[in-house]
Parts: structure tokens; C-alpha cells; sequence
């Protein structure tokens, strides 16, 4: 069994940390603390805090972002406080311990393919619902990585057109129109439903209601069960993955993921013999136990 690792998983909204040795597939120690999106120093300061009681441990993080592996930039939208800044520089100063930052997509995909839904398998496509369509890419048992850090955002680019009021043609916070970011997720779940019902309603409740069959929330699935599975399938038959772990808040009903399964396999160039779109097995830890694979 390898060395411990600290690691951490940061979101718009907290930072998770724990104690985790690859092969062992159980966080120790875990803690947890609102991200300071804003503050650098404050951001800073949370991990001195948090990562104090482990001094000689290596940091691992798993960031809602991207690091350009080429300049060591973060790209952070929703924490403002790392975006444009080589985090992997500064907290190595800052804390004086090797650190290595990753996307949280990425180590989603990694946990999974260790530890959790896609052990076994070589090529693996790990998506997460939550408050965005996040994409990680391993092929051959090795994590893909483009330039400047993005691969596997699946979410992005003009998928959905504009159809004069007829489809959901929402701007993504990209810049672009009709991105499957606006709708494809807990969110754009929430925005869809609102487009052709005029109800406003979170996520949970619209899940809810469309397992009873009520009309209007059956409505919405179906639609947002179309447009992902459509994206998804594209997504497969171009990189040949064997299974695809969901991650997120969205992958708790495991209802809404059978019949994504469904819809995707129906869509495929190549249908596989089992279910290919599953539910994480490693749950909210996934983040962290990725990160302590970043090499």
C-alpha cells in the first residue's frame, strides 16, 4: 500500500479535506470549511489552517476549475480567488509541502477508475451533474489531459439551436449560446423546467414529482434525458469509453441514471452488454480520493 496523502476537493462553495493512502478506499480524518472565494490570502489561510495537523504529507487538490499543466495557471470561474493564479506555486510556498492541483472532473474520473463504478475498465468517460457538466477522460488506463487543461468538457459548445422559442436556448456563462451546460445539470434541470412550465422548482423536487408521473415535471425529464443522452452518446462513440460513472448531486437518483443508461445505449454506435452509464460508488469522497492519484 502506497504513502498517505492529504487531499482536498474545492468547490464554489466548501473545501474538503482528508487523509487517504491509495488502494485502501476509505478517507480518514475528514474535515470541511466554506471556500473563501474572493480572498486569496483567506483561501491561503484555510488550507495553512486545515493542512496544519499533517505537516510531512503531501497535498493533492481537486479543484471546480481548470490548471493549465503547461503554466500552471487556474482557470476558476465560481472561486475567484485562485482564478488567473499558478495555485500549485503558491501553496507550495505557502505551506511548504509538494502540492499538485487537478480538475475535479478529472480526479471524479480517477477515483472511479481506482477505487470505485469503473475499476476493471481502461476506457472511462466520468461525468458529474451537480451545479454544472463537468467531463474526465481516461484512455488506456491513463488520465487524458489537453492543452491548457481542458478535456472531457463535454458541456460546452453550441449543442442546442435556436429554434425561435422552440428549444431552451440559453447564454452559458462561456459566452456561447446553447451550450449543454445551461441545461444539462442540477441547475439547467431547474432553468428547463421553469422554459416550458413557467414553475419554479429545485431540482429534488422536480425529480419527485416526474417519478409520480405528474405531467409537467415528466415533461422536463424527458427533455433533459433527450438533450443529455444525445451529447453523451457523441461522447462515447468518439472516445470508445466502456463506462460512464456519474458523479454529482444528480447521480443520487439512481432512476434518472437507468434512464439515461437507456436513452445513451439506444444512441450508440456500439451497445455494450451492460450497463454503461452508472452511478458513482464513491459518493462525495470521489474528489479526494482522485486527487491522491495526480501524478
Amino acid at each position: 500500500m502506497s504513502d498517505p496523502i492529504l487531499c482536498a476537493d474545492v468547490g464554489g462553495s466548501f473545501i474538503s479535506m482528508g487523509v487517504f493512502t491509495p488502494g485502501s478506499a476509505l478517507v480518514r480524518e475528514k474535515q470541511k470549511r466554506p471556500t473563501p472565494t474572493q480572498d486569496l490570502e483567506a483561501f491561503i489561510n484555510a488550507f495553512r489552517e486545515m493542512s496544519a495537523p499533517y505537516p510531512n504529507l503531501p497535498l493533492h487538490i481537486a479543484i471546480a476549475g481548470l490548471s493549465d499543466p503547461e503554466t500552471g495557471l487556474c482557470k476558476a470561474a465560481n472561486i475567484k480567488a485562485i482564478n488567473g493564479i499558478k495555485l500549485r506555486e503558491v501553496l507550495e510556498k505557502s505551506l511548504s509541502r509538494p502540492v499538485r492541483v487537478g480538475n475535479d472532473a478529472d480526479c471524479f474520473a480517477l477515483a472511479e477508475a481506482r477505487e470505485g463504478a469503473a475499476k476493471g475498465h481502461s476506457n472511462i468517460f466520468g461525468i458529474i451533474l451537480g451545479t454544472g457538466t463537468g467531463g474526465g477522460l481516461i484512455l488506456n488506463d491513463k488520465l487524458i489531459v489537453g492543452r491548457g487543461g481542458y478535456t472531457g468538457e463535454w458541456g460546452h459548445g453550441p449543442f442546442i439551436q435556436d429554434m425561435q422559442g422552440k428549444t431552451p436556448y440559453f447564454q452559458c456563462g462561456c459566452g456561447l449560446y446553447g451550450c449543454l451546460e445551461t441545461i444539462g445539470n442540477a441547475r439547467g434541470l431547474e432553468h428547463l423546467h421553469h422554459w416550458h412550465s413557467k414553475e419554479s422548482l429545485n431540482s429534488f423536487d422536480i425529480l419527485s414529482n416526474a417519478h409520480r408521473n405528474e405531467p409537467a415535471a415528466s415533461k422536463t425529464v424527458s427533455l433533459f434525458i433527450s438533450y443529455l443522452s444525445s451529447a453523451l452518446a457523441v461522447a462515447v462513440n468518439i472516445t470508445g469509453a466502456s463506462i460512464v460513472p456519474v458523479g454529482g448531486g444528480l447521480s443520487n437518483d439512481k432512476a434518472l441514471i437507468k434512464m439515461l443508461d437507456e436513452e445513451v445505449n439506444r444512441k450508440l454506435l456500439y451497445v455494450p452488454h451492460s450497463a454503461l452509464v452508472v452511478p458513482t460508488q464513491l459518493g462525495g469522497d470521489a474528489g479526494m480520493i482522485g486527487a491522491s492519484y495526480l501524478s
